[in-house]
């Protein structure tokens, strides 16, 4: 057991030594939460819209101050014709135009509804459905309000109604995404590195030749992985939640429990890619291919699974990121228990089990 340590402790030395180690374990993972939380995200703000008062009324001016405080737009009050309107199109800077008619309040008062017309550039379709959405849905909370306090009966219009991000963050998609990637990439990367290393240094036959048996000395170069990995993630957590306004709503022991399976399972992928690999640059290639395609293609934070065709979806179950997201989703924004995601939490298992199993048994105890 004291010989287990000393090869754990040569481990820790080897990566604090080495500058270029820890900053793909530690610079990387910073640098991809940073980029894809605030550069990748599926809302949209500070939109420039413009507003065409023609009724000029309380009414009016209620609902534009709502539209005002939004993130989502920059309003401009402009009165325009049809043709000014189509103009400001033109030159691409305006997205939307929000046009109220004469006697606006008056509508409301005596005929229980009011006509509001919503003018979006459809060239982007995408970002023309985002805005009308916000439109749609700050002028649903302004109706509710409004009618409350004339005392009439409401106009019966769809609920429109968000569970778990009303504010319809792009973080809360984007960040468990990133999560999966980066401890997958980073597990598989550096412990597929380090044991190729040793093959091109020629230290790996001094270490198989030691008393020790060979596979716990390859447990011993993977532990130190493991544990940096866990800080790797607790410094993902707290960017997400204080920088990123993530929730985290349910056990944060579960959490950690369940990514713990991840890094196994990503340590035991590693471990099988340098069976296969005699030098750094193709552990690294291999390493890269089989992480960072299918987890940003197939876990479903970037592309949703369900529009792709039904023999990609079948391929993304065999991709561990899928899962995770699956569970990480469901523990930070839902704050459900085990007991809602113990299938995913089996299926993550159940593929570290096969891959650690796979990577025991093809792991050459002879070099030639």
């Amino acid at each position: 057991m004291k010989q287990f340590f000393i090869f754990v402790k040569k481990e820790f030395l080897h990566v604090f030594r080495d500058n270029k180690t820890l900053l793909m374990l530690f610079g990387l993972p910073i640098a991809q939460i940073v980029l894809f939380g605030f550069a990748l995200t599926n809302e949209i703000k500070d939109s420039n819209i413009v507003i065409c008062d023609y009724a000029q009324d309380n009414a009016s001016r209620q609902l534009i101050d709502k539209i005002s405080v939004s993130k989502n737009f920059i309003v401009k009050e402009l009165m325009m014709d049809q043709q000014q309107i189509e103009s400001v199109f033109q030159q691409g800077d305006v997205k939307l135009v929000v046009v109220f008619p004469n006697n606006f309040e008056q509508d409301l008062l005596h005929k229980n509804e009011a006509q509001l017309q919503v003018i979006a550039d459809a060239s982007d379709p995408n970002t023309a459905s985002t805005l009308t959405s916000y439109i749609n849905s700050i002028t649903s909370d302004f109706q509710q309000s409004f009618n409350g306090e004339a005392g009439m009966r409401p106009v019966v219009s769809p609920e429109i109604r968000m569970l778990y991000n009303p504010e319809l963050k792009g973080a809360t998609n984007f960040v468990p995404g990133v999560m999966a990637l980066v401890l997958l990439l980073v597990c598989v990367l550096m412990t597929s590195v380090s044991i190729v290393r040793e093959k091109e240094k020629g230290t790996m036959e001094i270490l198989l030749v030691s008393p020790m048996n060979p596979l716990t000395v390859i447990i011993a170069k993977a532990i130190p992985y493991f544990f940096l990995s866990i800080i790797n993630l607790t410094v993902i957590l707290l960017m997400s939640v204080f920088l990123l306004d993530m929730p985290m709503n349910g056990s944060l022991i579960l959490l950690y429990l369940v990514s713990s399976i991840l890094i196994l399972c990503a340590l035991s992928l590693g471990l099988l890619i340098s069976n296969v690999t005699e030098t750094q640059q193709a552990a690294m290639l291999i390493s890269l291919m089989a992480m960072l395609l299918p987890t940003v293609l197939f876990s479903g934070f970037m592309f949703p699974l369900e529009n792709m065709p039904v023999a990609l979806q079948v391929v993304a179950n065999v991709v561990p990121s899928k899962w995770y997201y699956i569970i990480v989703k469901s523990i930070m924004i839902k704050g459900v228990g085990f007991l809602s995601i113990w299938k995913e939490t089996l299926v993550l298992s159940g593929m570290t089990i096969f891959l650690l199993l796979v990577s025991f048994q093809k792991f050459k105890i002879r070099l030639q």
